[in-house]
């Protein structure tokens, strides 16, 4: 089998060198010559750790191709994944634009049966919107070509992305005919994992209702956490007893900022936008949201509170994507802090071994370092915002002699309250003493 991958962002271009060390031929198209020039030179468009060196093997090998030509593109491959963007519309509503046109690219130019595999996170019924274009492109053309479409939602973490596609706990598959599950089947026979078939439209609710229930679960707990800050409990130990319980389980229940990044955010918008159109109230999931868009604003008034006014103050801000091991800062709670830094005419110094470059187009003002301990110094406070290691590890009995003022702030829980207090810092971190 040829496999095809349309769209060479972070979804696709994972699958697609994975797909390569199963052993398969795979093509890779993206309008973007810049991306695709960077590609086939070994070089990724993003941070992931040991995908670089897995994409440079494989095109040596002949295994994986980059290009820009669609037309041969659809011709030649059987299997065709579908892993363009779906941004957020400001209804919440995912836009699909741009898997509308793929499909429409697929229609207009394939000459025998393909199998269309969507990987692209997208709204409950959008495969048989997709069946429809498809079959309208084709009677343009005054021609009969049979295809499939399938759902194949990917769970990829970012910075764990090479781990989840290479091991991942489960396989799920959206499909409506026999001929496409055994395809899909045959695609999939060396993965060792549980594999679930389902309808399309299971499939698709099924990574919207997963995204979610992890969302739930971060906000569930960073909720908690400021009530067990306003009695005097340590969030950590409850969450280490909560998840010690197999039903609950203790994935997911690190109290912090708030989460971010490219899926949780955009996938909760568009699952309310979805039941706003059936007139679904879903109370749960618009708490979800909403604690988690206060989360950052509530540990900032905390800072607030200790440090009085944030006027002229110095704030060094440790870490800056919205998780570490990836270079990704959409939706990461640091752009909030710094708004409210900012807000406050603070001074800030910040350092992120991934993610500075991104934040620097943003706000153009705030000092980057090259080093953490380079952010510390003469600094009023300390904010760790995202928990890489180069932070974790800094000689922190060195780093007080730095600062200006010893407060700590730990928006991520991650490190001990009682080591820092030994070396005479003031630590708050969230919900944990």
């Amino acid at each position: 089998m040829k496999i095809g991958v349309i769209g060479a962002g972070y979804v696709g271009t994972t699958t697609s060198i994975v797909l390569a060390k199963y052993g398969y031929l795979v093509t890779v198209v993206d309008t973007n010559q810049e991306k695709i020039h960077k590609l086939n030179q070994s070089r990724l468009p993003f941070y992931e750790e040991g995908l670089e060196e897995l994409l440079h093997e494989y095109l040596l090998e002949g295994r994986l191709s980059f290009t820009s030509n669609i037309e041969d593109f659809i011709k030649q491959c059987d299997i065709l994944f579908v892993t363009v963007g779906t941004p957020p519309l400001e209804d919440g509503k995912a836009d699909l634009t741009y898997v509308e046109e793929v499909v429409s690219q697929i229609a207009r130019f394939m000459d025998d049966y393909k199998v269309i595999v969507i990987k692209s996170t997208v709204p409950v019924g959008t495969g048989d919107k997709l069946n429809d274009i498809m079959m309208k492109e084709l009677s343009k053309r005054n021609i009969s070509i049979s295809f499939d479409i399938v759902s194949n939602p990917e769970f990829l973490r970012e910075g764990k992305a090479l781990h989840d596609a290479l091991y991942p706990d489960r396989v799920v598959i959206g499909c409506e005919s026999e001929k496409a599950r055994n395809i899909m089947k045959e695609l999939y026979k060396d993965v060792d994992t549980s594999i679930l078939y389902t309808t399309i439209k299971e499939a698709e609710m099924i990574k919207y209702a997963s995204n979610a229930f992890l969302a739930t679960k971060i906000s569930f707990i960073n909720e908690l956490a400021r009530l067990c800050e306003g009695k005097g409990v340590n969030i950590k130990q409850v969450a280490i007893g909560m998840g010690m319980d197999k039903r609950i389980g203790s994935d997911f229940l690190q109290a912090g900022i708030g989460y971010g990044g490219s899926c949780f955010p955009k996938d909760i918008k568009a699952l309310l936008a979805l039941a706003s159109q059936v007139d679904i109230p879903m109370p749960i999931l618009e708490a979800v949201s909403y604690v988690n868009q206060t989360q950052s604003d509530w540990f900032m008034e905390k800072v607030k509170q200790v440090l009085g006014s944030l006027t002229e103050k110095r704030i060094a801000v440790l870490g800056l994507t919205f998780k570490p091991q990836t270079d990704d800062i959409r939706e990461a709670p640091s752009l909030r802090v710094i708004d409210y830094l900012l807000n406050n005419k603070a001074t800030i110094a910040a350092y992120d071994p991934q993610g500075s470059e991104h934040v620097k187009k943003i706000y153009p003002t705030v000092k980057y370092t090259l080093t953490p301990l380079e952010a510390l110094e003469g600094a009023d406070a300390v904010l760790i915002l995202t928990e890489w290691k180069e932070i974790l590890e800094i000689d922190w009995k060195h780093a007080k002699s730095l600062l200006s003022n010893p407060l700590l702030f730990d928006g991520r829980n991650t490190l001990s309250p009682s080591k820092m207090v030994e070396l005479g810092y003031r630590y708050f971190g969230v919900g944990n003493f």
